[in-house]
C-alpha cells in the first residue's frame, strides 16, 4: 500500500465496459512527512474519496481485489481515506 493525495480526476468517454461508472483520480504518493513525491498514478476510487485527501492505494494484483474490482482492468486502486498518520521514531 502507498499513501497518496488525490490531485484531479480522468474523464475517459471511451474505455473497457469494465470500467464504466467506475471514477478515475488521479493520486500523488506522498513521502511520511507529507511531501509530495514526483510521480503520479490514475486510480479507480474505491471509496467515494475527494479532492485533496490522503488516501490508501493498493496496485497490481491487489487492486483487482479491491470490492467491485473483481475481473476489471485496473492496476491501481483507492481502499482507504486517511484520517491520522502515526511515524512511530526509536
Amino acid at each position: 500500500m502507498i499513501i497518496a493525495r488525490i490531485l484531479g480526476t480522468v474523464v475517459s468517454t471511451q474505455k473497457d465496459e469494465r470500467l464504466m461508472g467506475k471514477k478515475l483520480l488521479i493520486v500523488r504518493p506522498v513521502n511520511l512527512d507529507g511531501t509530495d513525491t514526483s510521480a503520479y498514478v490514475v486510480a479507480v476510487d474505491t471509496v467515494g474519496a475527494g479532492f485533496h485527501e490522503r488516501v490508501l492505494v493498493v496496485s497490481g494484483s491487489s487492486a483487482r481485489l479491491a470490492q467491485g474490482m473483481k475481473d476489471v482492468p485496473v492496476d491501481a486502486a483507492i481502499v482507504g481515506v486517511i484520517d491520522t498518520v502515526d511515524v512511530m521514531n526509536d
